[in-house]
């Protein structure tokens, strides 16, 4: 199913390129690979169905999970369909989520566009330009920023707590969010948009992206570290996000990035810590079972807890 997707995404390149705009006048045969390129991602992305962004998912955690069996980074002694449960659930009530509030997402895309409101609306650019400056633009203001502020707001952090809770972080920790820190990403997510001025496709690419590279982060495999070190200059790696999973501070509020890495380097929340002096979790909820979905869910809520804060 997914191989029938990218089939078709790349069917359509082809066939855009192999055909060439050819001048009537001159008999000159002009290739325009990367405005072909780019034609075919707004295309694909502006329109792209339903089913295909579900597969974007589900096929993501499959590969991720296979990978973990191969090279994995810690040797975690757990039943692995066990631990995947409540992630699972709230990967779920991520998505009704997500599903419930998209409109708001498509409106401020929509309105966006039509009164020339926005980053991208207000200058004007190559589109493999808007494409970079809006995925940053997305990515800053959609992840990293909400991302710092659930870490310095109290009650924020409350709900953010859950993803922090799980001890055996995996590719399927990625999207164990409580559904009020789903709202809140939600919230930033439309905000961004209409900074960025954010047309659809890009919205969708985007999410698609931010989706298969949180999985990738979190993902528990083994790198090697030369690679690790290389790729975390540009995107969040694997080694370098598990810092931000580290059970106590300075760890915890580090690291905050989702698709990027310019972001902790260029605002000084970038750390360092070596995988094997690294315990997942968080010290406050030591004792909490981080696989009962009816405790994960009653955190924020519950005044015997503390936030540190």
């Amino acid at each position: 199913m997914a191989s029938t997707v990218c089939t078709r995404f790349f069917y359509f390149i082809y066939r855009k390129v192999a055909s060439p705009i050819t001048n009537p006048k001159k008999k000159v045969i002009h290739f325009k690979f990367n405005s072909v390129l780019m034609e075919a991602i707004v295309q694909y992305f502006g329109q792209i169905p339903s089913a295909h962004r579900a597969m974007i998912l589900a096929g993501g955690i499959a590969f991720f999970w296979l990978l973990e069996y191969a090279v994995p980074l810690m040797q975690f002694n757990y039943n692995k369909i066990r631990h995947s449960l409540p992630n699972f659930f709230f990967t779920v009530t991520t998505i009704v989520v997500n599903f419930s509030l998209a409109f708001t997402i498509v409106l401020a895309s929509d309105a966006a566009i039509k009164y020339g409101f926005g980053v991208l609306q207000w200058w004007a650019m190559p589109l493999w330009l808007a494409a970079i400056v809006g995925l940053l633009g997305l990515d800053f203001i959609g992840a990293y920023l909400v991302h710092f502020i659930q870490h310095k707001v109290k009650w924020m952090w409350r709900f953010h707590m859950v993803h922090h809770a799980d001890t055996q972080v995996d590719t399927t920790t990625a999207n164990r969010h409580h559904p009020g820190e789903s709202v809140f990403r939600a919230v930033f997510t439309t905000l961004a948009v209409l900074i960025m001025g954010a047309p659809i496709w890009l919205v969708f690419l985007y999410q698609s992206l931010s989706v298969v590279l949180s999985q990738f982060n979190h993902a528990n495999i083994k790198l090697p570290m030369w690679l690790d070190v290389a790729i975390s200059y540009v995107i969040v790696s694997p080694n370098m996000h598990k810092v931000h999973h580290h059970y106590v501070r300075p760890e915890t509020d580090t690291n905050y990035g989702n698709i990027f890495a310019i972001w902790d380097r260029l605002l000084g929340t970038y750390h360092f810590t070596p995988p094997y002096e690294i315990q997942y979790g968080l010290d406050v909820l030591q004792g909490v079972d981080d696989k009962a979905i009816g405790t994960q869910l009653q955190v924020p809520f519950r005044k015997d807890i503390r936030t540190d804060y």
